[in-house]
């Protein structure tokens, strides 16, 4: 590389990293770096929103403390007229600190009901796709604490058991890549805040407002709650506390599934024995659940409601010969059950 441009490199890292030395900046830049300690090759999530931009300004400071590699990737839904704009505009932004984002495009028919998780879920498989293609095996979501908050009360506010209320948190797993939110402890404000100190800008998403949106009428009602002294160190002590019994379930119900079935790759099939379902209910329920999502392939199981239903006719002495349930077949064989992918 010519002394020129590694002189212009040079001055770009350095307008870049200046900014951790705004103190509020600093220590939201600490946060992140203790969550992605030892993190190597990864896909970073863009949006243009505040979260996202944040996010992407972090990174960056990170690879040139750490000669850590990261690819950024921004999803066009093109769910709006304007989002194929507002994605150019996005990738401008990032180029003033020296990135270079590229634009995946969600193509074909686009959904009239059910819009934002089937969007979300839309998302994820471009971004997974890209991940592979990379060879990565991380993502970095900008989601952030007010998200954390949302997600909680809007699974509560749909009946959502353990698993759903404690599920959303700095790690989770999308088909084999690992989705890391480096940002879940920081508010929203501090990362607006962080955005236009460095970027001056960012895209106002319009969906934000649609009052269509159970998110966003949840997102308004924490916003009072938030006003009238509601805590948000009660709320994340109790995702805390619920995350840690969730995790509890899981062991017991992965050590049920080594210890009561066998598993036979060729023929896809797992043997339950008569002592797997000697379990507590949730344990059993989470047991089948993992076991349907290992052979079905499939990221989400059945609803809870339909696996128990499961359960409660495996338990019959008049279960039908053969059932089928998240694409795959359960059998009943003397004292035992086999499941097999449909």
């Amino acid at each position: 590389m010519k002394k020129k441009s590694l002189n212009a490199k040079k001055r770009n890292r350095n307008r870049t990293t200046f900014f951790l030395k705004k103190i509020f900046i600093k220590k939201i830049y600490k946060i992140f770096e203790k969550n992605v300690d030892g993190i190597d090759k990864s896909l970073v999530a863009i949006s243009g929103g505040p979260d996202s931009l944040s996010l992407a300004f972090l990174t960056k400071c990170y690879s040139i403390f750490n000669s850590v590699k990261f690819n950024y990737a921004l999803v066009d839904h093109k769910l709006r007229k304007e989002s194929s704009i507002e994605a150019k505009k996005v990738v401008q932004i990032l180029k003033k600190i020296g990135i270079e984002c590229k634009i995946l495009t969600w193509k074909g028919k686009k959904p009239v009901s059910n819009i934002q998780k089937i969007a979300r879920n839309n998302r994820y498989y471009l971004l997974t796709k890209e991940c592979n293609r990379l060879n990565a095996k991380t993502i970095l979501l900008g989601h952030q604490m007010n998200d954390l908050h949302e997600n909680f009360f809007l699974r509560m506010a749909r009946g959502s058991g353990l698993k759903g209320l404690a599920s959303f948190g700095k790690n989770s797993e999308f088909f084999n890549i690992k989705l890391l939110r480096p940002l879940i402890e920081v508010p929203k404000k501090d990362l607006e805040k962080l955005t236009l100190e460095v970027f001056k800008t960012f895209i106002k998403d319009p969906s934000n407002k649609n009052d269509d949106f159970t998110r966003v009428r949840i997102r308004k009602v924490l916003g009072e709650f938030y006003k009238e002294g509601l805590e948000t160190k009660k709320i994340d002590l109790t995702i805390n506390n619920l995350r840690s019994a969730n995790d509890a379930l899981d062991f017991f119900a992965k050590k049920n599934i080594k210890e009561n079935a066998t598993f036979y790759e060729r023929k896809e099939s797992y043997f339950l024995k008569k002592n797997f379902f000697l379990n507590p209910e949730e344990v059993l329920l989470r047991s089948i659940s993992e076991i349907l999502k290992n052979l079905s392939g499939r990221y989400y199981p059945p609803r809870g409601k339909k696996i128990r239903r499961l359960i409660s006719m495996m338990n019959s002495e008049n279960m039908a010969k053969k059932s089928t349930l998240g694409g795959c077949v359960i059998e009943k064989v003397h004292e035992t059950v086999k499941i097999n992918k449909e």
